[in-house]
């Protein structure tokens, strides 16, 4: 199921309920386990990763196992969908954005970087991007042809596996072909550039960095991950990647 038909459904299911009397928790602990508690029953295997006071007075955020954000009150009756805006003296702040950076930066951690597919960078590393890439998709290889310039940059480029067509198909075997390979970076420079890679098998971490991206909003290649948790969603010329990370 889609975060998106995740999510009508949730709307749907308490939508039903509406008429429904609710006894509010008596204690803040009490509401988010009350919100949790109605949203998983409301859809069938909802995981509920998280609850918490929003900063919008009178909403909670929730996050869940399909990696969309969702707005309820208190009682868990009412639900908003979509990213909360917030007007700050600097203009407009994403607090949705920012409070998925957040998360995004604590699961990379904890998942690490053991099996990634790494480009280090020359000299003095200045700074460290994990690039979600699929070797067929285009707009991939366009940004492969520019890592020795973010090299060059002092950026280390961590390649983590993100076939877009999913397990079991050319695509994904490619990968691990790439994986298993002798020489790793060899070979994603030749699958990259459209030569072919000898077929290989091994135990790989290729389908466990695939869910990865599923669990963090990855959605489409290149998914650019920076150090802070913020997602770069796309192909972005060297230059202009390293300036957005103040290196020029």
């Amino acid at each position: 199921m889609s975060a998106r038909e995740s999510v009508k459904k949730v709307a749907m299911a308490v939508g039903l309920m509406a008429g429904a009397v609710i006894a509010l928790p008596a204690t803040a602990g009490e509401v988010e386990d009350g919100i949790a508690k109605r949203l998983a029953t409301a859809v069938p295997g909802l995981k509920i990763q998280s609850v918490r006071k929003s900063e919008a007075e009178g909403l909670y955020e929730v996050q869940s196992n399909n990696g969309d954000t969702i707005y309820t009150t208190a009682g868990g009756q009412y639900l908003l969908t979509g990213d909360l805006l917030k007007i700050t003296s600097n203009g407009i702040a994403n607090v949705t954005e920012e409070a998925r950076a957040g998360q995004r930066e604590q699961v990379m951690a904890e998942f690490g970087d053991d099996g990634v597919i790494r480009f280090p960078a020359d000299g003095k590393e200045k700074a460290v991007i994990d690039v979600f890439t699929d070797i067929d998709c285009p707009y991939c290889r366009k940004l492969h042809a520019e890592v020795p310039q973010l090299n060059s940059y002092g950026i280390t480029v961590n390649y983590y596996a993100f076939p877009r067509s999913g397990p079991g198909t050319p695509s994904f075997a490619k990968y691990v072909s790439v994986w298993c390979a002798e020489d790793q970076q060899a070979a994603m420079d030749a699958a990259k550039a459209g030569r072919p890679v000898e077929s290989a098998s091994c135990e790989n971490p290729v389908l466990e960095q695939y869910q990865l991206g599923g669990r963090i909003g990855v959605t489409g290649t290149p998914a650019i991950v920076l150090e802070d948790g913020n997602m770069v969603r796309g192909y972005v010329p060297a230059d202009n990647l390293a300036k957005g990370l103040g290196l020029l």
